[in-house]
Formats: structure tokens, C-alpha cells, sequence
């Protein structure tokens, strides 16, 4: 079983005031604040309203619902990482029918963005099922959500890259070209350098070409990252390295693509779309008066 990072609640409870900052400006929730009764009661669910829902963030739809009225209670009738279908209540909400309307957008906001995220996931993860090969997640993530994005993509059973530029060295096609600026022997100079100054940590090598395959795994580096490469070239690419780097295929990643290149025998598969183009889950907030 892969590792679903922990969810580091002090950067989320700093993101959840924002939200609510954002929606709540300094006058509050003026049309809730008006029309409902202060002493108003309500009971809420959290419906799955699509097909095959990989379900995420509940825990931070809770947090969102007791940031506003700690008075709330929230029960979880789904577990994260569960396959909803259309139709399914994913949680009940009671208490205040103000904190419910207040907290609902905002809630649903973070709750439908990482279920879209871990549905996208499992739907790669799929496409590679048997398969040597594991769909990793890229640093193209919302600013400030990266914990909980990557987060998602572990619960719909992709796997984790790097977390961020300080936990992995990863010579870039820019950093080639700042180190080819001194002359021939970009990449080995660079992968030295990187060894020197971080010893501790593992080396990828982007590579856009055989030649550059050939010098990153002459240099040593750990990980290639093959970089908007065609099938064939890939397939080429496998048959240098040999198994003496683990080889990250990138760029042009598609859910059609996925079972074919698995099949050449990569060891990984990026896909920055799990992140920057994901489409977030129809899941809605009904709610009905209680006494």
C-alpha cells in the first residue's frame, strides 16, 4: 500500500480562515444573518450527485463546518477513498441552521476539488493496474493546496513525487541550459555539483533526447525523467538504461495513453493534469428544518 501523506492541519486551518474571509468579508453572511431565525435548526446532507466518485476531503469539510459553529455535528457515513455513486449521502450535518448555510459553499468547495482530484487519480491508477509502472502527481498544484492535493491523488491510489524543490534535485531542461553555459559535459557537471552540495538527496535528470538519456545515466543520476518523448523513443530509452535508473515518463500524458506506455516497461508516469486540470465532483448540500 502506497503512503497517503498526513494532512497537515495547521496549513489547512490557515487556508479554511481565508476561504471564509474571502466569503464572509467584515459584514458576514448577510442574506443567512437577515432571513434566518437565529434559533432556526436544520439537518444537512452531503450528496455524491455523479457516477464512480473516488471521495476526498471529508475530514476537511468537518473542519470547515466547527470552524464556523463548533456547535455542529458532523457524522461521516462514507470513508475517504470510497467509490460513491450518484445519489449517495456522504455526511450529516445538524445543529444551527445558520453555521450549516454559512459553512456550505466553502465546504463544498474544498470537498469537491480534492474528490475531483483522487477521481482522476484512481482513474490513472487504473489504466496502469498489472503493470510495472506508478502514476506519480507533479509540483503543478493550486498555490497554497499542495498538501491537500497531493493528499488526494495518494487517497485515489496514484502516488506522490517530489513535495517540492527542497526533497529531490531535478535538473531541468533550464537548469541544462544555465549549466551549458560553461561549456560541454552539461549534465554530468551538473548531476556532480548537485551530488557534492546534497549528498543526501536522490538526483533526476530531465532528458528530451537519447544522447540525453546516455549522459544522464553516465553521470549516475537516480531517476530520468523522459521528457515529451513518442512511444518508440521511450521504448529506445528503456533499452539503453537497462534498469540502471528508474525512468519517468512526462508531457503529453493521456488517460488513452496510459496502458500503452506502461506496456514499455517505465517505471513512472507523471501527470500534472491529476492537479492543474481537474475537473471537481458534482456533490451538493441538501438540507431540510428541524425542530
Amino acid at each position: 500500500m502506497h503512503k497517503i501523506p498526513d494532512i497537515d492541519w495547521k496549513r489547512v486551518d490557515t487556508l479554511i480562515d481565508l476561504a471564509l474571509k474571502e466569503d464572509l468579508g467584515d459584514a458576514g453572511d448577510v442574506t443567512t444573518l437577515s432571513v434566518v431565525p437565529e434559533a432556526a435548526r436544520c439537518r444537512a446532507i452531503l450528496l455524491c450527485k455523479e457516477p464512480d466518485m473516488v471521495l476526498c476531503g471529508l475530514p476537511v469539510a468537518e473542519r470547515v463546518f466547527r470552524r464556523v459553529d463548533p456547535a455542529l455535528e458532523f457524522t461521516s457515513l462514507k470513508r475517504e477513498g470510497d467509490i460513491c455513486q450518484k445519489g449517495d449521502v456522504l455526511a450529516e450535518i445538524s445543529g444551527g441552521a445558520r453555521g450549516v448555510l454559512t459553512a456550505e459553499r466553502t465546504a463544498l468547495n474544498f470537498i469537491q476539488r480534492l474528490s475531483g482530484v483522487a477521481t482522476a487519480a484512481r482513474r490513472c491508477a487504473d489504466a496502469v493496474a498489472g503493470s510495472r509502472t506508478v502514476v506519480l502527481d507533479t509540483r503543478k498544484t493550486t498555490p497554497g493546496f499542495r498538501n491537500l492535493e497531493k493528499y488526494a491523488v495518494a487517497v485515489g491510489g496514484a502516488e506522490n513525487h517530489r513535495i517540492g524543490l527542497y526533497d529531490r534535485v531535478m535538473i531541468k531542461d533550464n537548469h541544462r541550459e544555465m549549466a551549458a553555459m560553461e561549456g560541454d559535459g552539461a549534465i554530468p557537471r551538473a548531476v556532480e555539483r548537485a551530488r557534492r552540495a546534497y549528498p543526501q538527496l536522490e538526483i533526476e535528470v530531465e532528458a528530451d533526447t537519447l544522447d540525453e538519456v546516455r549522459a544522464a545515466l553516465a553521470s549516475g543520476a537516480e531517476h530520468i525523467m523522459l521528457d515529451n518523448m513518442d512511444d518508440d523513443t521511450m521504448r529506445e530509452a528503456v533499452g539503453i538504461v537497462a534498469g540502471r535508473a528508474k525512468l519517468e515518463a512526462s508531457g503529453g500524458i493521456t488517460l488513452e495513453r496510459l496502458h500503452r506506455i506502461a506496456a514499455i516497461g517505465v517505471d513512472y508516469v507523471s501527470i500534472g493534469a491529476l492537479t492543474h486540470s481537474v475537473k471537481s465532483a458534482d456533490i451538493s448540500l441538501d438540507i431540510e428544518v428541524t425542530k
